[in-house]
Parts: structure tokens; sequence; C-alpha cells
């Protein structure tokens, strides 16, 4: 009698992938070139048909926005490399930490890139050398949008579907709400009151999308306004102590409204001296919020007539914002995990 019959199971793997946007991979044109090439290639980020815009992006914005972006990436570069890239590895392990103290071992954790590299499929890859056979997909994005966490989910499905030996798969959805997250959110705001003073306004800003897609059904404007009220609820704001805006616009068409450096100096004319700025829908710090934010912003604040400005950093690895992510893993495990270690 063959005696393997008779053996227990192996015991499944658990592999987490914690995904995000990504970064070039160095701050030159020729590194731009290509990351923008995937970015805006990306159907999800530009929704034109490609007939129309993939001439465009290669024979005109291909030309001319690597240089520009890369002298931006310039600014923020460090001897680490990508300011984001870093952070999400810093993310990561502390996560992996914190899911070993609550399990007991712990368990496969890689980051994966939508756009450059570590991509989605060479993480995935990674974690299945590693001998995982349960995945769960966490894209870092609090909003939910089909251009942030479903275009991640489609790079994540587009590995998967050339495997032959598909795993067990669960995916995160969006984390608006958690109270976790909107009490690190609060608590980062606060902390900087104590240090700083607090502003005659708060703005909460957001990354923007086309109203376009919006209009086809993206929930992604109600999240950001929930996630805002919360956060504004929280630290007990009145209406005329804070603001909501949405930035990154690009392109000719309509984005969400109000545009960040446009309220920003409509402020500073009304009046308002001093302003700090949170941008809670970034899990890490990156071009978006240590340039656009906190010089650009800045510059368009005070040239308007305002005399304060301060940028409060994204969660990026307080260790609030490190265990309300692992307290989102335990929950998306149930059934996989024993229940009392998501207790």
């Amino acid at each position: 009698m063959d005696s393997s019959i008779d053996a227990p199971p192996p015991t499944p793997s658990i592999g987490i992938l914690l995904a995000n946007v990504g970064s070039p991979e160095a701050p030159t044109p020729a590194a731009l070139r290509r990351y923008l090439a995937e970015f805006l290639g990306d159907p999800r980020i530009v929704e034109l048909p490609r007939w129309l815009w993939l001439p465009i992006l290669h024979g005109i914005v291909l030309r001319t926005r690597p240089r520009r972006s890369a002298a931006l990436y310039r600014r923020i570069w460090t001897e680490y490399g990508s300011p984001l890239l870093t952070i999400c590895r810093s993310q990561a392990e502390g996560i992996s930490r914190a899911l070993e103290a609550r399990l007991g071992h712990r368990p496969q954790v890689a980051i994966g890139m939508r756009y450059g590299q570590p991509s989605i499929g060479r993480a995935l890859r990674q974690l299945a050398q590693a001998g995982a056979d349960r995945l769960l997909i966490f894209p870092l994005y609090p909003q939910y949008s089909a251009t942030t966490t479903a275009s991640a989910l489609d790079a994540a499905f587009g590995e998967l579907g050339h495997w032959r030996n598909m795993p067990e798969v669960r995916t995160i959805r969006d984390y608006h709400q958690h109270p976790g997250y909107l009490a690190a959110v609060a608590l980062s705001v606060q902390e900087h009151w104590e240090t700083s003073g607090r502003p005659d306004r708060l703005l909460i800003s957001f990354h923007g999308i086309p109203e376009g897609y919006v209009r086809s059904g993206d929930p992604y404007p109600d999240q950001c306004r929930i996630t805002a009220r919360h956060i504004a609820e929280r630290l007990e704001l009145s209406d005329a102590e804070w603001g909501i805006s949405f930035q990154s616009r690009l392109g000719p068409v309509r984005w969400l409204t109000p545009y960040t450096d446009e309220l920003l100096m409509e402020w500073a004319r009304a009046g308002v001296r001093r302003v700090q700025v949170v941008a809670p829908g970034f899990s890490a710090d990156c071009l978006e919020t240590l340039d656009e934010l906190d010089r650009e912003g800045r510059e368009a604040f005070l040239q308007a007539g305002g005399e304060s400005f301060a940028y409060i950093p994204a969660l990026n690895v307080r260790p609030d914002h490190l265990a309300c992510l692992s307290q989102i893993v335990l929950a998306n495990l149930q059934g996989w995990i024993p229940t009392a270690a998501t207790s």
C-alpha cells in the first residue's frame, strides 16, 4: 500500500501582494519614457480608443513629457531611489512583522508596482516560488477607482491567467472608512498641530480622475468625500475650517473639482493666511505629494497672498498605519488561518 495516500495534505501557504502605482527606475528621460509609456498606455488610465490615443502617446506625449517629468522626479529622488518604492518596501517589512506577531510565523509579503519595477507579475511569481498557494491581493489605495485598484487587479489577473496551477485568490477593494485608517490620518493631523499649531483651514486633497469616468460609474469621488467628512468629524472641524479638493489633472478634459491649486489660490485671495494640507488618498508619499503638493501647492498659495503653508506627510510607515493595514489583511484571511489569530 502506498503510504502517501494516508499522509495529511500539505498545509496551505499564504502569500500577500501589496500593490501600488510605482515609479520610474531612475529620474532620467529614458526611464521616464518607459514608465510613462506603460502608465499612459493603460486603458484604465486613458479611456480613449487605442487607434486614437496610441499615436498621440507615442508620437507627441512621449517625445516631450519624459524630460519634464524627469526633472520633477530629480527633485524628490533620494540616495535610496524612489521615495514611493522605498516606503513601500518598509511597509511590506512592517506588515510582515506585525502579522508574524499575530500568527506565530511570518507569511510571505511581496510588493508589486502597477507600472515599473518590481512589477505585479514579478511579485506574484516571487510568492509562487516561495510556495504560496493562497494569495491575498491588497492594492494600497484607500479609495477604490477603476484607474487604480481595478488596474492593479487587471495586472494581477493578467499574470495569473498564464499560470497552469492557479492559486486561491482573494482581493481587497478599498478601506476608505476603516476606523483604524481614519484614526491614523486624524492623529497625524493632530500631532502636526501639536508641533506647528492649527491652521486657518485644513485642505484634504485627493488625486483626481476625469469627470467622464465618474459618469460611467466610478465610485471614487463619493468614497473620497466620505473619507474627508469622517476625518473632519474626528478632528471636530466646522465646515468653515476645512475643504476637499482634487489634484494631478492631466489633459484638456474636465477632472473632478475643485482643483487643489485653484482652491488654494482662492483661499489665499479670500484672506485665509494659514493652510495645512493632508492627502489621505496616498498610502505613501510620492511625486504627487512631495512635489505637486508640498512645492507647487505651496507656491500657489503663498504667491496668491497666503502666509503659511504646510504639507502633512502621508501615513507611510507610521506604526498606527502599519497596524491598520495588518488588521485589514487579517480580516481578509479569515477561513485561511485560525480564527483566534484574527480576533
